[in-house]
């Protein structure tokens, strides 16, 4: 639903360090007021003095606060919680709101398209850096290119400062991760849906400016296993050389198990007993410099060529502004995607996946636009093999 007056009034879910990003840079955009709410009052207080930014200290686990909430305003932007995800997403749409949303939950967002729909609701979910950014190159070749044959993601979130023995610091918490480690890993090779075990198919990869890195699947192809029809397509995530093995060792002794064990007179989870002595070695200090990665391989024809074209994009934490690579990268796209759909530049009922949004050029041009003017470049090489 649009906008009634000259203000867009938008609703931020969530004050964590996305959240607070994404509140920061709308609030900064022309025309736009902000209400940030989260049930933390410390993530909100980091927001207080900032103009245009009103804070709510409310409990979003309850749907009706959400919908009361979202009522207020044009437009709703999700950062919260994967578990919350799919009830806010659904509370927001039943409110007859705009929806955007980086909250990357399990759930099919899918299923709540006709629930879209009949409010006449814009929804767009997994609007960050990947998913996010890797599935709106994707739509767009496939609108540019004759054929998509190839599709691979490369990301990753790092510290700069390679500190043994992890040589890793967790942008988000170390639970999430671990839990992106153990879930299967679902992929596509010629045509067909492959389940892998995580953190396999490791391969080197050069990033300038950074050096050698290493990639290994993950499940992070989501939407596209269902929106697009590209026969090989990998979701990849970036570490220093050597992590994945060193997590294999956790996984194979048993120490990322979720089955309780007894210990004495009582059961633990080991999964949780690891998370719990991760947490202070993982944990990414606020002024730590560190950098977010991206790569996308997209390989097929185009003007009857054989092409080959590379996305590169690469970002720092801002010393200035305090926001992590990971905040911006992630916050930025999914403001951006905002903007787009308050001002009409994306319009349409209905749900979407990126993919399906990247193949509207406007779109498209508008949210990298938005990342490029804020010092997140996406540069692209293009290279056509000889035949013969």
């Amino acid at each position: 639903m649009s906008a009634t007056s000259t203000t867009t009034r938008a609703l931020v879910l969530g004050a964590g360090r996305v959240g607070h990003a994404i509140a920061r840079d709308l609030a900064a955009t022309p025309g736009w007021a902000v209400t940030s709410s989260d049930v933390s009052s410390s993530n909100l207080e980091r927001l207080q003095g900032f103009p245009d930014i009103d804070t709510v200290q409310a409990d979003l686990a309850q749907p009706d606060t959400v919908k009361e909430l979202a009522r207020e305003v044009d437009i709703v932007v999700g950062a919260m919680p994967s578990y919350l995800g799919f009830q806010t997403l659904q509370a927001v749409l039943e409110s007859g709101r705009d929806f955007v949303d980086i909250s990357f939950f399990e759930e099919d967002p899918l299923v709540l398209q006709s629930l879209a729909i009949e409010h006449d609701c814009t929804a767009v979910v997994d609007c960050g850096v990947a998913p996010g950014c890797d599935n709106l190159i994707l739509g767009r070749m496939l609108e540019t290119m004759d054929r998509v044959d190839h599709f691979v993601c490369y990301v990753g979130g790092l510290p700069l400062e390679r500190a043994l023995p992890w040589e890793y610091k967790a942008p988000f918490a170390p639970n999430d991760v671990l839990n992106e480690y153990l879930r299967p890993a679902r992929w596509r090779r010629q045509g067909k849906t492959v389940v892998s075990e995580p953190l396999t198919e490791v391969e080197p990869v050069e990033i300038p400016g950074i050096g050698t890195l290493e990639a290994f699947l993950t499940d992070g192809l989501r939407s596209l296993l269902t929106t697009v029809d590209v026969p090989d397509m990998q979701e990849k995530t970036l570490r220093y050389p050597g992590h994945a093995a060193k997590v294999l060792l956790l996984k194979e002794s048993g120490l990322l198990s979720a089955d309780p064990i007894r210990v004495g007179e009582v059961e633990v989870s080991p999964l949780e007993v690891t998370s719990q002595r991760l947490l202070p070695k993982w944990e990414l200090r606020p002024d730590e410099p560190e950098f977010t990665a991206l790569r996308v391989v997209v390989e097929g024809t185009h003007q009857g060529q054989t092409e080959r074209r590379t996305f590169d994009l690469l970002d720092f934490r801002d010393p200035d502004t305090g926001f992590s690579s990971m905040a911006r990268t992630t916050g930025f796209t999914c403001a951006a995607m905002a903007r787009a759909v308050a001002s009409g530049t994306f319009r349409q009922s209905g749900l979407f996946a990126p993919e399906q949004v990247g193949r509207d050029r406007a779109t498209y041009d508008a949210v990298f636009g938005d990342l490029a003017a804020r010092g997140i470049e996406l540069n692209e090489a293009i290279e056509r093999p000889a035949i013969g």
